[in-house]
């Protein structure tokens, strides 16, 4: 189901078992991983997320996530992509975006041209009508991330597990395709 998506400064194509070690060092990095767990990414943890993301590509009513890879000279920034957030049952059925980048890949804006990208797939190919954006509000960047994409206000709740508290943020494709800011 997923597929190769190109824009001007990235590459998102699925992840394929030869990005581990790449991954398994984004990763270890603390601030990869902050919001929600608080600390890095173990590699045997690093291991299982990759063996999901893989085993949901072959599934046909689920969307996935990409890597993501710098244009020039190659190197993973991290991921971003569609996923159906069931961490979060009350706002099921959903489709979630989402996105991780390393450090050194941060303030570049590739976090909104990556996430812009699996909007356009999302709305797109996928026909999606709304895709929801969930966030711990302290994490102010990605926060900016929504604006820029036009996401709504959203509304406030907790994480079921964690007793964070998250925001729920919604864009419709309706409102997608009539920005053509955002290439609707």
């Amino acid at each position: 189901m997923i597929e190769t998506l190109e824009t001007e400064r990235l590459v998102l194509r699925p992840f394929t078992p030869d990005d581990l070690d790449d991954l398994t060092r984004l990763h270890a990095e603390p601030s990869f991983w902050w919001f929600p767990l608080r600390r890095a990414m173990r590699p045997d943890e690093t291991a299982g997320f990759m063996d999901r993301l893989i085993a949901d590509y072959a599934s046909p009513d689920r969307p996935g996530f990409h890597a993501v890879v710098e244009r020039d000279g190659g190197s993973l920034a991290g991921w971003a992509g569609l996923s159906v957030p069931t961490f979060l049952p009350e706002v099921l059925p959903a489709v979630e975006v989402g996105w991780r980048l390393g450090e050194r890949f941060r303030g570049r804006g590739y976090a909104t041209e990556a996430a812009a990208a699996s909007l356009g797939w999302g709305f797109g190919p996928l026909g999606l009508d709304s895709v929801l954006s969930i966030f711990e509000p302290e994490n102010v960047p990605s926060g900016r991330v929504m604006d820029r994409l036009g996401f709504d206000a959203g509304f406030e709740t907790t994480h079921p597990d964690r007793s964070h508290l998250l925001r729920v943020r919604t864009l419709a494709a309706a409102d997608w395709a009539t920005d053509p800011a955002r290439g609707g």
